[in-house]
């Protein structure tokens, strides 16, 4: 898979977005570079790439706006490794809020942006439909629309992106520390509000039901189960 893989970098600085294409065809990847947000776009959705590297600041239309309208107009999900310079925890938040996979923070080496976006391409779900079905839960990740056996689940923000994580990852389980860091990055809370979030989700996801699908595994963390 990693021969053929279809990297999009769009990035504004010439001498960096040159880099990163060198990078990437060195390791037999295809790679293609824009240089602003909105000719990014455009290239992402007239041909949606197996992982796009996204700068946050671009001109035309920052990296967020990128994002969100890929996120809203694309017929698949294209995994997002975000780049910036901006390292405090409520920039990466605003990220991952727009619906980033992962987060890189420059100046980066270059063996992790390549693991990352191997990471990406390989998860279970990558470049597929929007609506993702385990059970009787299906998960629609362009309208935000979660239902189980036919009702709709009102979720908050960081309890919905746990179910996608988890989802995602269905039916291997996520540990406590890929958990952590999809959620808040490098730069997680020093308080440990997971235990909180997990509660949460399970009154919404598993309380009013028979039998619930969060699933605790000892010391190795979290899974969904099927219910059907």
């Amino acid at each position: 898979m990693t021969a053929s893989l279809h990297v999009l970098v769009i990035e504004d600085n010439r001498a960096l977005g040159q880099s990163l294409l060198t990078l990437l065809t060195a390791r037999g990847y295809r790679a293609e570079l824009a240089a602003d947000g909105r000719a990014g776009l455009q290239m992402a959705l007239a041909e949606p790439p197996d992982v796009l590297v996204l700068d946050l600041s671009l001109p035309g239309l920052d990296g967020l706006r990128v994002c969100e309208r890929l996120r809203a107009e694309c017929d698949r999900h294209v995994p997002i490794l975000m780049l910036t310079a901006r390292d405090t925890l409520a920039e990466k938040l605003r990220g991952f809020e727009a619906g980033a996979d992962d987060y890189l923070v420059k100046p980066f080496d270059n063996d992790e942006l390549i693991a990352r976006c191997l990471a990406l391409s390989h998860r279970r779900r990558a470049g597929s439909e929007h609506v993702l079905r385990i059970g009787s839960l299906t998960i629609d990740r362009r309208s935000g629309l979660i239902q189980r056996e036919g009702q709709t689940l009102e979720l908050r923000q960081t309890s919905l992106r746990i179910l996608l994580v988890l989802a995602e990852a269905w039916p291997r389980a996520v540990t406590r520390s890929e958990l952590v860091r999809r959620l808040w990055g490098d730069d997680p809370p020093e308080s440990d509000p997971l235990r909180t979030h997990l509660y949460m989700l399970r009154q919404v996801l598993d309380r009013p039901f028979a039998v619930p699908m969060l699933v605790t595994i000892h010391d190795v963390g979290f899974r969904l189960d099927a219910d059907q």
